[in-house]
């Protein structure tokens, strides 16, 4: 009779366990839970749901997570992230940057409704060791948005409403900026009071006033004016700079490595970054005027300022 009653106890143990399980959802997210996104289910906002990270290469974690997000959801708190006709054509990673390819249908989703799976997708992605940043294309051709400009490279923070301020506020800083001599062979360092939103990030500012030019006179630009920036982000000590292909177009009369350190010296001086990784729509396997190699990210060279008595 008492092994009965043990049996019966075991078994209603077993059950209880079984029934919590059952009853948890993937939308539990507690701290220090493994997880990533995916869409809410009237797909308007995001929503974390727990995932494991069973793979240790970093691309086939990717893959891994890209397919989850074609699968069923398992309980009615979230959805799908990508759409039924939408399909992942590709995906390799080179330097810390994951290029995922998509298929034309990725291009028939509405404007709300693609920008909540990029988040989705992106944000995801980039909690895996060894991936940076993400950049997407669609039949190999560049995303861009809706005014037709390449996206370029993502991370979390291209996601990341700034809520501690409000878009009119601004706050005031100095730069310390490097730009050309008279001689077009060394960098010179100025430095240049700025007034800028807080919604700006200083590593983008940096960038935007070195395409813009120096205030004053007595050095000289670097950086052709047409360039477009697509993104600057940092992380992991490094801040990766995209450019379109306008860059690789050299405007003025200077040693090229002007050009490259002027940026490298710039960031690595006035941010967190220790390093500059450049890239050209999203592609690192570049070279500048075929003197400065890109492949891989850069560190300061003070070599090339140009010491006091050199300045003017």
């Amino acid at each position: 009779m008492r092994t009965d009653k043990k049996v019966t106890a075991v078994l209603m143990c077993v059950l209880t366990v079984f029934l919590l399980a059952a009853c948890a959802k993937r939308t539990d997210v507690d701290s220090g839970d493994s997880y990533i996104y995916s869409l809410n289910t009237d797909r308007t906002g995001l929503v974390k749901i727990t995932f494991e990270f069973e793979e240790d290469d970093p691309l086939r974690q990717a893959e891994a997570i890209l397919s989850e997000m074609k699968q069923p959801a398992s309980d009615i708190e979230y959805t799908t992230v990508f759409p039924e006709d939408v399909e992942v054509t590709e995906c390799n990673i080179s330097g810390g940057i994951l290029a995922v390819d998509f298929n034309s249908a990725y291009l028939q989703m509405e404007n709300l409704e693609e920008k909540l799976v990029r988040a989705a997708v992106v944000q995801s992605l980039v909690r895996i060791d060894g991936i940076n940043a993400v950049y997407f294309s669609v039949e190999g051709e560049n995303l861009k948005d809706g005014d037709g400009r390449p996206i370029g490279l993502m991370n979390e923070d291209d996601f990341v409403e700034n809520t501690a301020s409000s878009p009119s506020s601004y706050q005031t800083g100095t730069l310390v900026l490097y730009f050309a001599n008279a001689d077009g062979d060394k960098l010179v360092p100025q430095e240049m009071n700025v007034r800028y939103s807080s919604n700006i990030s200083r590593e983008k500012l940096i960038v935007e006033k070195l395409i813009q030019g120096p205030q004053s006179g007595g050095v000289y630009p670097v950086i052709n004016p047409d360039t477009n920036l697509l993104s600057v982000t940092i992380k992991d000590k490094i801040c990766y700079v995209n450019f379109d292909s306008t860059f690789l177009t050299g405007a003025y009369d200077i040693v090229p490595e002007l050009t490259v350190y002027s940026i490298v010296n710039s960031l690595t001086e006035g941010t967190e970054a220790e390093q500059v990784q450049i890239t050209i729509n999203g592609e690192s396997d570049n070279s500048y005027m075929e003197a400065v190699d890109l492949s891989k990210p850069l560190e300061s060279d003070m070599n090339w300022v140009a010491a006091e008595n050199e300045e003017t």
